[in-house]
Order: C-alpha cells, then structure tokens, then sequence
C-alpha cells in the first residue's frame, strides 16, 4: 500500500541514512585500507567522502519517496545515478572547501575521478542501496502496513430519512437518535484500535451516511464505485479523494458500468458480487479486470430478496458464509454456510481475527457466533436497518 507522503519521505529518509552510512564507512575503511590505514589517512578520506556521503542522503531521500525501492531494477538504476551525482557533486565541494577555485582543470579532474578514487565510493553504494536501503524500505513498508487499521466512515445527512428504499415500506426515522448511533457506532471502531477518518459530510446527500457503497477496498487499492441509483452517483467525489489523501491507489468504475459497494463482499482471494438492482453487468466486467490485476477473482452472485449481497450474507473471518435463508437466492452456492436465526444476524463487520461486529438487533445471532469462539462486538443501529443499512454499510476498512 501507498503511504501518505509524510510517511513515505521518512521511510525515504531512514533508508537513505543507512546507505550514506554505510556507504560512508566502508569507502573510507577500504579506501584508507589500499593507501595505508593510518590516523591522518582515516581523516583525510573522511574528509574527502564526507560530502558525497551527504549528497548520497539528499538525493536517496528526495527519490525514495516516490518509491523507487520498492522494484529491484528501478533501484538499481536510481543507484547507479545518485552515487555518479553524488561523487562528483561531492568531490567538487570537498576540493573547493580546501580553497581550490573552480576551473577547466578542475572538471577535467573530477570526470578522472569517476573512474579514479571516486569509483569505490560508487560501487558501495549502488551495492548498499541494493542491500540495506531496500531492506530499511521493506522493514518500514511491512511495519506501517501491519499497524495501520483506518476506517473510513460519513457522518449522517440531516436528510437521511428521504434515503432510497427499495425492499422495505418506508418509516419514521429520528435523525437525533441516528447521529447518537453512528457515533456509538464510530466509537465502537475507534475502541477496537481502528483510526477514523471521516469523508466530508454532504448533507443534500440522505444516503451518503451508507458510505461502503462508495469505496471497495483491495490490498492497497481504492475502486471508486459507480452506485446503481442516481441520487448516490454525487456521493463518490468526497470519498475518492479522501481515498487519494490516505495514499491509496485508485481505480473507477465508469458509465456505463453501476457497482455498489454493498454488494462486494470479499472472501480469501475471491471477490463476490451481487448482481441485482443496484449492480450490473458491465460494473461487474469492469470489477472482474480490475481485481484480477490484483490477483483475484470475481464471483457473481445473483440477488434479488434484499438490496445489496451483503444485506443478505457477509462472512466469519474463517470463511463461514453467514445469512439468513429467507433473504438468499441460493444457499448452495457457498461452501461453507451457516445460517442465522435473525435476518440481521447474516451481517458482520470483521474486526480481527477473532473479532466481529454485530446489530444488537440479532441477539440470537450474535450468541451464536459468540459460540463459534469469537469476540462479538455488539452496535444499535435501528434508524439505519429502517433504510435498509447493516453494519457493515457504515464504514469502510482499510487493513
């Protein structure tokens, strides 16, 4: 995953001072080793290197930080470039630090010394950026990507009581008491060690609340969706951007293609989509292409009892299909099912390995999965189930 810019220009920094440093020491070890390792030989090396040494972890930092050492190649060839800038740039400070003034003979000298005196320095560190630098990188890359647990949520709309309906008869919603569950709701996320970050709130959009159907996250990359009802298609302006402001990757589903992001439920290395009201085929097609350049592959899955596939079922974090009969096509599709006693019970949000977050409105449920052995996190989102939401339509995560 991209990091966000602050992140990644220290991680470009880190690397960079382990190469300048061990670049810096071992030219002028080897170098004072070939020409006599004596006390004024170590200090007059030090003093030569010591401005290439710098330029080294100028230009590593400046470069790194648009990820140059994540691809083996490209950091090979950026090696190559910065220890060439970096000896000459800095073998021309060094001798006019030593009040030497420039001059033809001078530049004469310094391209020599490329090939010179100048050449260890170079071989060490295009070998350290290859070795330590990328090596800093990874350890840096793999420690940001196993902390950062962010989720995505959308404050509610004054409006949210004229949201879409589509399977259910519309009833009084009280938007004091909404805005009071989507903060427990919130809450609840911020406790279990997730960092929220908010989408602007846009309150002439009702559903903009339901911000999963805006947002399908995968590895690292951001599918701006392209929602089945006209009314949302406003909705994912704010929220792509927000996605670009974390440093993720995007890509966009396009006309004439329609996805909502409630209907992308995401099992292992397979990407289920419901193919219903709000989802077509050609949304479906362009998912497909994108998630396979991802590595993964597309299922469809056809729905049309509730609004989106995850209204119907989502999945425990083994892989158990969880829903309620009444509200699936066909149940025999899925390997590894399990059905719930509440309609509401088929939605989960996974937290971690062995913990979900459940509606309070599925009691039974949520005792059920309790007795599979894990962790339920229970949430009230009354107000929000009247417009056909679940939990898992309240936020988007990004692991």
């Amino acid at each position: 995953m991209t990091q966000p810019f602050g992140r990644r220009l220290l991680d470009s920094a880190l690397a960079a001072a382990a190469v300048a440093l061990v670049t810096h020491f071992v030219t002028v070890v080897l170098f004072a080793a070939i020409n006599g390792a004596t006390v004024e030989v170590l200090a007059q090396v030090n003093g030569v290197f010591g401005f290439s040494s710098m330029l080294l972890f100028v230009f590593l930092t400046v470069v790194g930080t648009a990820g140059v050492l994540e691809n083996r190649w490209v950091a090979l060839a950026v090696a190559v470039l910065a220890a060439f800038v970096s000896s000459w740039l800095g073998a021309m400070l060094a001798i006019i630090a030593a009040g030497n003034p420039i001059s033809a003979e001078l530049i004469d000298y310094l391209w020599v010394s490329v090939l010179g005196f100048n050449l260890l320095f170079q071989v060490v560190a295009v070998l350290s950026t290859l070795t330590v630098g990328r090596r800093v990188w990874a350890a840096r890359a793999a420690a940001a990507s196993a902390s950062r647990r962010i989720a995505i949520v959308r404050m509610p709309s004054s409006r949210l009581a004229d949201g879409e309906l589509t399977h259910q008869e519309r009833v009084p919603v009280d938007p004091d008491l909404a805005e009071r569950q989507w903060e427990a709701y919130v809450d609840a996320l911020r406790t279990e060690g997730f960092t929220i970050v908010e989408v602007p709130p846009a309150d002439e959009l009702p559903d903009s609340v339901f911000v999963e159907d805006t947002l399908v996250v995968i590895d690292g990359t951001a599918i701006v969706t392209r929602p089945g009802a006209d009314s949302r298609k406003p909705e994912v302006d704010a929220a792509e951007q927000t996605a670009r402001d974390l440093g993720l990757r995007v890509e966009r589903i396009v006309e004439p293609g329609t996805l909502d992001g409630g209907d992308v439920l995401q099992i292992g290395s397979t990407v289920y989509v419901g193919r219903g009201g709000r989802t077509n085929a050609e949304g479906i097609r362009q998912l497909r292409a994108i998630a396979g350049r991802l590595g993964r592959e597309v299922a469809a899955v056809p729905v049309s009892k509730v609004l989106h596939l995850k209204s119907a079922v989502t999945a425990l974090p083994d892989g158990t299909v969880i829903g309620h009969p009444s509200t699936i096509d066909d149940t025999s599709m899925w390997r590894s099912f399990l059905p719930m006693p509440e309609p509401e019970g088929g939605h989960v949000v996974v937290l971690a390995d062995d913990t979900v977050l459940m509606a309070a409105s599925a009691p039974q449920s949520a005792e059920l999965v309790r007795s599979l052995g894990y962790r339920v996190v229970t949430v009230d989102i009354s107000e929000f189930e009247k417009l056909e939401g679940c939990v898992t339509c309240l936020s988007v995560l990004v692991r």
